[in-house]
């Protein structure tokens, strides 16, 4: 369900490549962009508001994810690093609208059931993050997160290993 503050925005045009699993509740902000990208987002899932999910090649979101306020999740670098041609995807952006065809360095973003990502952390492009994971708030996540791991820092570290207990 996408609650008063989402924004759904497809500049790719196709309706496919977005997919919001049941009783998922979207208060954040899900992009694709022009030239290729997808999201898919499992069932029971939060992204709350203030939320970015960029999608240049593709973002897996299992079931069960919560995803806090603010947090940025991004599979390519979003703007090329050539000045020249950062100026060139500006300049297309405000008169045409999204380039069709541009290299963003995009490398896909996998994140599995049941993890929480904390207030205002980022997560990178080629990131895999393990189910039952918890990302700190705050954090840059650069690396893959093992399953039932806490993670927090800039760049993210493992903190520890959730116990039995916590994953009861």
């Amino acid at each position: 369900m996408l609650l008063p503050a989402a924004k759904i925005l497809n500049a790719s045009g196709f309706s496919d490549r977005i997919h919001i699993g049941a009783q998922s509740l979207i208060e954040g902000e899900l992009f694709v962009f022009a030239h290729g990208g997808r999201i898919s987002i499992g069932e029971s899932c939060f992204v709350g508001p203030g939320a970015r999910v960029w999608s240049a090649s593709l973002i897996q979101i299992g079931n069960r994810v919560l995803i806090s306020h603010n947090v940025n999740i991004f599979d390519s670098l979003t703007h090329p690093l050539s000045p020249r041609k950062r100026h060139a995807q500006f300049q297309a952006i405000a008169s045409t609208g999204h380039p069709q065809s541009i290299e963003l360095d995009e490398e896909p973003v996998n994140i599995a059931d049941d993890v929480w990502i904390g207030a205002g952390a980022t997560i990178l492009k080629g990131v895999a993050i393990g189910a039952c994971a918890v990302v700190g708030a705050g954090a840059v996540v650069t690396h893959d997160v093992p399953a039932a791991t806490i993670v927090a820092g800039n760049p993210a570290k493992s903190v520890r290993t959730l116990t039995a207990t916590e994953l009861a």
